[in-house]
């Protein structure tokens, strides 16, 4: 079929790259250091669990619970708890999504549709942002960061803020953790970020909120324009029943409410997260290992003079070739490492690798050793 018979799609979307996740052959022996995902399974008798939870609870012909009320108060529990707050994060401060992007393009649906406004992002950062948005037909408003730190150009998002090109900037997204830089944000930023106009959402992403140790969720009632979206993708190792949540004001959480699908979550997803959290003293503390495993490799691939790589406050690294910091040399580095089995991730002009086993580590340090860079 060629474009010509599309005319009834909108152009835009015609020209748009869509995202296309690595193809992994499951019969291949790979080393998976591209997704940011851990490198652990859930631990076998929490597997264990879930499968009699399937057998003995799940009845497929009925639709799953529409209100996610069980797995909000355990959230909310769960904020709470991590975040030594007093009870202050209620249930109806959360909202739960198939995935976090689900909920980035609700946000997206609620404050930009019907040419209202723009996003803001800071390059490079999480790539769906811009994607999600450019498929609502969305601006998107690019500035750069600081290389030194990865830290914002404040003086070009205020700019761009206060001198808007295009529709107005109505959602700023931002990543604590960003990704692929793994910085957390600065006090700088924070403070920047506070001084916005309350016409303006902020979205705080926490995605990988367990592995750095810092959060804003306790600013959540403090600003009424603010939201913090997680996932249990990460941490809590839960990648492959997609379940996202978000933690805002509740008049936000009433919005996003109204216009997330019915039966958004599959009944087991959300058994699947509501089992993790009740057992986070069994999942939760490997995220010190894997902590311990980023330092190891970040120090031996800082002793590599082919290579710039920047300090990381998750479970992922961020480099460049210091001799060739090109797009085709780095794919030329990442298409040698995948000769080799290895999968990373050529992403924001630089080379992300997520923290694997010990075992996958190693292989990791003895393949990029004997590469050509």
């Amino acid at each position: 079929m060629t474009t010509n018979n599309l005319s009834f799609i909108r152009p835009d979307l015609l020209s748009l790259k869509a995202y296309h996740p690595t193809p992994v052959d499951e019969s291949q022996n790979l080393v998976r250091l591209d997704a940011n995902e851990s490198p652990l399974n859930l631990p076998s008798e929490i597997k264990a669990k879930l499968a009699s939870i399937y057998d003995q609870k799940v009845t497929t012909n009925r639709y799953p619970d529409g209100g996610h009320f069980k797995l909000k108060k355990l959230i909310a529990e769960y904020v709470n708890e991590s975040a030594n707050l007093a009870g202050e994060i209620k249930t109806s401060h959360v909202s739960v999504g198939n995935g976090s992007d689900e909920i980035i393009r609700s946000i997206l649906i609620a404050t930009c549709l019907n040419g209202r406004g723009s996003i803001l992002v800071a390059n490079p950062t999480f790539s769906m942002y811009a994607i999600l948005a450019e498929t609502l037909g969305i601006p998107v408003v690019a500035v750069n960061r600081h290389e030194s730190d990865f830290s914002i150009n404040l003086t070009e998002a205020n700019e761009a803020i206060n001198n808007p090109t295009s529709a107005p900037v109505k959602v700023v997204f931002v990543v604590h953790p960003n990704s692929p830089t793994a910085n957390c944000l600065t006090q700088g930023e924070i403070d920047w970020l506070k001084g916005l106009p309350n016409d303006i959402l902020v979205v705080i992403d926490e995605a990988y909120y367990e592995f750095a140790g810092q959060t804003l969720v306790s600013e959540i009632l403090a600003h009424d324009n603010w939201i913090i979206t997680r996932t249990f993708s990460k941490a809590f190792r839960l990648a492959a029943h997609r379940v996202g949540y978000a933690i805002a004001p509740s008049p936000i959480i009433e919005v996003l409410e109204k216009i997330r699908l019915p039966y958004n979550l599959p009944t087991f997803a959300q058994l699947a997260a509501e089992v993790a959290i009740e057992n986070r003293d069994l999942i939760l503390p490997s995220v010190k290992q894997i902590m311990r495993e980023k330092e190891r490799v970040y120090q031996q691939l800082k002793t590599n003079e082919k290579l710039k790589v920047w300090h990381s406050d998750s479970n992922f690294i961020y480099l460049r070739s210091n001799i060739n910091p090109s797009s085709e040399n780095h794919n030329h580095i990442m298409s040698q490492l995948k000769a080799k089995n290895i999968l990373i991730r050529h992403t924001g002009g630089g080379l992300r690798i997520s923290i694997g086993t010990e075992e996958e580590n190693d292989q990791l340090l003895s393949a990029i050793n004997g590469i050509s860079m």
